[in-house]
């Protein structure tokens, strides 16, 4: 793992994903890489009906998120220079496992494999999830068009399957430190000190690195 900064934050939908990644890249003046959602011409469809319309969605997604990959691995991490990210590629399996039928899966799965072998991995990841209530709160507060028929139980399925996949992760990825947040404890958008509080412990997190790792002076 290199030591150049490369954060990720994850979560189920509404949880603040963005919010917090600009509020990092703001603090540490790291460069920003946000995920493509409203460019996909699948999202509609698939909250409408998810079984005929996911593997359009999930591979949409993925090659989407490969060739954003891709572009900062070259523009900015070769360079030395940090990034904040609003998603971690491997949310793909989340989203996938949940919506593709086992034949599907399969062959997504393949293609992931081979997609991410080479890519960047962070040096941090920051976890964020909360409950059901709050999750959809903040969908309906910010508005957007293609998320308005979300079910609720898909929403509820999907934070079990986030918390199930990061405990894996960690486990798994034992030299890649995961920071978990509430976001019903929290409320880091409205609260300067919820928000300090994820700074500080980033900041200690990316320090711990420098010092594993080799300056990166």
């Amino acid at each position: 793992m290199g030591n150049t900064p490369f954060i990720t934050v994850e979560g189920p939908i509404g949880v603040g994903k963005t919010s917090l990644a600009k509020a990092i890249s703001q603090y540490f003046q790291f460069h920003l890489l946000k995920e493509i959602v409203d460019e996909n011409p699948f999202l509609d469809k698939f909250y409408e009906n998810i079984d005929e319309w996911s593997f359009q969605t999930e591979m949409f997604f993925l090659c989407n998120r490969y060739k954003q990959l891709e572009d900062i691995q070259t523009n900015f991490l070769q360079r030395k220079e940090p990034v904040v990210a609003d998603y971690h590629i491997f949310k793909n399996l989340i989203f996938a496992k949940r919506t593709l039928k086992e034949a599907q899966y399969e062959k997504y799965f393949q293609i992931y494999q081979i997609l991410t072998k080479d890519m960047p991995r962070p040096n941090v990841v920051i976890y964020l999830n909360a409950s059901l209530d709050t999750l959809l709160h903040r969908i309906k507060m910010r508005g957007r068009d293609f998320e308005k028929n979300i079910s609720p139980l898909y929403l509820e399925q999907l934070s079990i399957d986030y918390e199930q996949f990061m405990n894996d992760f960690e486990q798994n990825h034992p030299d890649i430190p995961v920071l978990r947040f509430s976001g019903d404890e929290l409320d880091f958008v409205k609260n300067q000190e919820d928000l300090q509080l994820i700074l500080d412990q980033l900041k200690n997190s990316l320090q711990k690195g420098v010092n594993n790792y080799g300056s990166s002076q």
